[in-house]
């Protein structure tokens, strides 16, 4: 191995490639395109966080790059592994097809179609607009960069609070060849492969595979069902041609397949076999430990599952003046998601929900770059266009529209006589055991009961973006950016009175026989109001509410940069984010307006060669302003609860810091930090019990920390061996006034809610001198921290059935790789 300095003052390549990141700064291409391992010397490093190839340490942009090296020490299969080892970054993987990101503090709930996320997801340069595709399997990744702060300017629309880009391997004229096989604990079985191979001198192709499937860690208490599996499989295929000197041109083909059962709902309240009932209101004193009990589901067509194909064409061309790249994207999914909603499997609280999703997109941009003594520039015009189909089904029972009738006090007295006793007869709806005067095989109880919301959107939107660094002295640059952007939506809510055909034909039965006069009950008790979609569409549902508005934006950017030497720099900008205004999908004529973030900050970023030391930091102030978020209320008389949408502004300030120090060839540390003080600056709670939560905390907690070390054994003719640590750890959430009912905080004295968390993460591997062949074992979560990481209060308020998430147990792995 070469010397540690040496290597060091070689753009720092090799320690931002031992750690896995790039310094903390985005857009790292080596130069050498085979993987390199994690101690070989890189020959350059550079960076494209700016939409232009840059050497690393001269972007005064905050921001942290996941490479292939943390990807396999965490086993990593999705975005959703890396949650906790990228500071500031929030993952929320529960649902593959309904993730949550949070940057800095700032998420948008998935509430529909009619909304777009805060944090923008990009696969090579392409936005992935909805949250159904947004967190696909790692398939021949390259890399990951996390931009934190408003990406307006670069970007685009919807990255108010950062961006997400994933960067995939790219054809070559070498020929490269690799298979892998991953297995584990529950069942878990993981292959994938890869081919990359000249066709031609100027053609080549790149053909990628994987699958991957497990049984689950959770088991039905009462059927013995695996439960939250995996199966799930993915290829890619691109296809380069190198026309001329000046031009290439890359097609690629995505297919990403997933089909499993949806996540579980642990439930709170205790359940047994000969259960008839639950106590309510729900005690929080008698809730049950999720971690430690049984889970019993009972959905009906459980299911998660997602079939995606994507085209995309990229021709970049060289000019004397510029280069020009031209982006061609066309993407379609379909996606289901039915899941468990009450965590019991009792028909009296039956509830499940479905969002089932139907998206074609279309992405088309021009980008021209070029550089002149003075400037380096980047400016093109993009446009976007998406039609978007969204239904969003519940299904459940008589017997559970009789609970919640009942609990809410719904059922009243309708002056009733008992013709035989004289008796006041109260209404017990659908229980009734009346209707065996007419017939004893008539029941109105275990009879489906189904509502649905069918939503539509169209979109497009088009953009203008220029960004220019000027060099004013050789140690000070001037960077100055701009965005137009010009959003129109067209949506629709469509939704009928409840399906019930068979309670409907019971009715009508009962009608026909003379029920309703030998009980004075009048046949409308039976055919009640909708429950969760209330408020139907015109023409009793048969014609669709629609709407349609746009919203144009300049969003600007300004960085000053200064140097004081080759190896330390400091910087300071005023960017602004922007999101599309919209619609909330469960609720009909809810509009929004967009919403804008402006973000302040100051940085450093150094290199100390002669010890082997890079330090980086930053400090930002933000203002967002029109916040959209949902929150669970209850928004009329009834005390039925229902995902509503209220806005709010929000500001915070914070520091990112991070450090690698590689005092020895074999070693590696590493440490990224990351603290915020994110509030309320302007925020009162929508339902009919409105809270104000002016001044108090958003959630987000104060401080959380990635923290890392390696170190590798050179066993001559024997190859390497090499052991990585990864820990990861997120402060407690603070709480506020509206905490406990959105499930975030002080829920029950039996568990903890919110509590700070910690996972470490080990890896054993050893490689052949020629890395052709490669073992590993793997431990995720090695001291078993378990965490409740939130409780869903969606049928608390009508069941008295609250449930919970809860996180991974230790899962172990072996992996074996052989490279061609």
């Amino acid at each position: 191995m070469t010397n540690r300095r040496s290597r060091l003052a070689c753009a720092v390549a090799a320690t931002l490639s031992g750690a896995g990141f790039a310094a903390g700064m985005p857009g790292v291409a080596l130069a050498q395109q085979a993987d390199p391992g994690r101690h070989e010397g890189l020959e350059e490093v550079i960076v494209t966080a700016q939409r232009r190839e840059q050497v690393l340490q001269d972007v005064p942009i905050s921001m942290q790059v996941v490479g292939n090296d943390l990807i396999e020490d965490l086993a990593a299969e999705d975005l959703g592994d890396l949650d906790g080892y990228v500071p500031g970054l929030l993952v929320s993987s529960t649902s593959p097809t309904q993730p949550r990101y949070a940057i800095r503090g700032i998420q948008t709930g998935d509430f529909g179609v009619g909304t777009d996320p805060a944090v923008g997801v990009y696969v090579d340069g392409i936005y992935s607009a909805r949250s159904g595709a947004s967190m696909l399997a790692f398939n021949d990744i390259e890399r990951i960069e996390v931009l934190k702060g408003p990406q307006g300017t670069l970007f685009g629309r919807n990255s108010a609070a950062g961006a997400i880009s994933i960067v995939t391997r790219q054809p070559a004229q070498d020929f490269d060849a690799l298979l892998k096989l991953r297995v584990g604990d529950y069942g878990k079985q993981y292959y994938e492969g890869m081919l990359n191979t000249p066709i031609t001198d100027t053609v080549a192709l790149r053909v990628n595979g994987l699958y991957n499937k497990s049984d689950g860690w959770v088991k039905d208490g009462a059927t013995g069902q695996d439960l939250w599996p995996e199966d799930n499989w993915a290829v890619r295929t691109a296809l380069r041609w190198e026309a001329s000197d000046d031009t290439t041109a890359t097609f690629s083909w995505d297919h990403d397949e997933l089909d499993q059962l949806a996540r579980p709902a642990f439930g709170l309240v205790q359940t047994t076999p000969d259960q008839t009932d639950f106590p309510y209101p729900a005690d929080p004193d008698t809730f049950l430990d999720p971690r430690k009990s049984r889970v019993y589901n009972d959905v009906i067509g459980n299911e998660e599952s997602r079939s995606l194909d994507q085209l995309n064409l990229f021709v970049d061309h060289r000019f004397g003046w510029a280069d020009l790249r031209s982006t061609t994207s066309w993407r379609q999914f379909d996606t289901v998601n039915r899941e468990d909603e009450d965590g019991t499997n009792y028909i009296g609280t039956y509830f499940d929900t479905a969002n089932i999703e139907s998206n074609e997109s279309f992405y088309q941009e021009f980008k021209f770059s070029g550089t002149t003594d003075q400037l380096d520039w980047v400016g093109g015009v993009s446009y976007y266009r998406e039609n978007a189909y969204q239904t969003s089904d519940t299904l459940t029972f008589t017997n559970s529209i009789d609970t919640m009738f009942m609990n809410l006090g719904l059922y009243g007295d309708l002056g009733i006589v008992d013709p035989d006793t004289g008796a006041q007869l109260p209404l017990y709806g659908f229980t009734s055991l009346y209707t065996t005067q007419i017939d004893p095989s008539l029941t109105m109880l275990g009879l489906p009961w189904t509502e649905t919301m069918y939503n539509h959107g169209q979109y497009e939107a088009t953009a203008l973006f220029g960004d220019v660094i000027w060099h004013l002295t050789d140690r000070t640059n001037l960077t100055v950016g701009l965005r137009y952007t010009h959003d129109a939506k067209t949506f629709s809510w469509k939704n009928g009175p409840h399906q019930t055909p068979e309670l409907d034909q019971v009715v009508a039965t009962l009608e026909a026989g003379g029920f309703f006069t030998l009980w004075p009950i009048p046949p409308q008790a039976y055919r009640l109001d909708d429950v969760v979609f209330r408020g139907n569409t015109p023409d009793d549902g048969r014609k669709a509410v629609k709407e349609d508005d746009s919203w144009n934006d300049l969003s600007p950017r300004v960085v000053v940069d200064y140097a004081f030497s080759s190896d330390l720099m400091v910087f300071g900008s005023l960017a602004k984010g922007y999101k599309a205004g919209g619609y909330n999908s469960v609720e009909v004529g809810s509009k929004f307006d967009n919403e804008d973030v402006w973000n302040v900050e100051a940085g450093v970023k150094s290199l100390y060669s002669q010890v082997g030391v890079i330090l980086n930091a930053s400090t930002y102030y933000y203002l967002y302003k029109d916040k959209q978020a949902i929150s669970l209320v209850t928004y009329d008389d009834t005390g039925i609860p229902q995902y509503l949408i209220d806005t709010s502004d929000e500001q915070a300030w914070g520091i990112d810091f991070e450090a690698r120090w590689q005092p020895y060839d074999q070693v590696m540390l590493y440490a990224n930090l990351a603290f915020i003080d994110a509030t309320y600056k302007d925020k009162t709670t929508t339902g009919s019990n409105p809270v104000n939560l002016d001044g108090e905390p958003t959630g987000e907690p104060y401080l959380s920390a990635a923290l890392g070390a390696s170190y590798v054994w050179t066993l001559g003719s024997w190859g390497d061996l090499d052991l990585s640590g990864r820990y990861a750890w997120r402060g407690e959430t603070r709480c506020n006034k509206d905490s406990t009912v959105q499930g975030t905080c002080d829920i029950s004295p039996n568990f903890d809610v919110g509590e700070a968390t910690q996972r470490l993460d080990v890896r054993l591997a050893w490689s052949s001198t020629d890395d052709k062949y490669g073992l590993a074992a793997f431990v995720t979560n090695l001291l078993d921290d378990r965490y409740v990481t939130g409780v869903n209060n969606l049928t608390e308020g009508t069941f008295g059935t609250p449930f919970a998430m809860i996180s991974e147990p230790r899962l172990w792995g072996l992996e074996a790789t052989v490279a061609f």
